[in-house]
């Protein structure tokens, strides 16, 4: 399961609502592809397609679907939003990251 911060969750509702998605027909899919400095990187981006093999959770009124194979990468994490000095953007507090880079956004187990 993944956990979705309020301060995340304020900010893919006004994302949503810029891009023309609705929180009731559409939801965030989080994904692991192989890349970035550490190894594997996140992916995220708004759907509205869901497969048969997708995982679907909702936590703080956010759907959210993960694909099969990377579940188990993400099981446990809280997605949240830093808006500070050091940088804007999703932040991934992933239990499962052994190593993470200095951006954030890739991991190795």
């Amino acid at each position: 399961m993944i956990k979705v911060s309020e301060t995340a969750k304020q900010k893919i509702m006004n994302l949503m609502a810029e891009d023309g998605f609705n929180v009731q027909d559409h939801f965030v899919r989080v994904g692991v592809k192989s890349g970035g400095c550490s190894g594997l990187s996140y992916e995220l981006n708004f759907d509205q397609t869901q497969l048969e093999q997708d995982k679907v959770f909702e936590d703080n009124d956010v759907r959210i679907v993960i694909n099969k194979s990377s579940f188990l990468y993400l099981v446990g994490t809280t997605l949240e939003y830093s808006g500070g000095l050091n940088g804007k953007g999703f932040v991934f507090n992933n239990p499962n990251a052994q190593r993470t880079c200095g951006c954030g956004e890739s991991f190795s187990l």
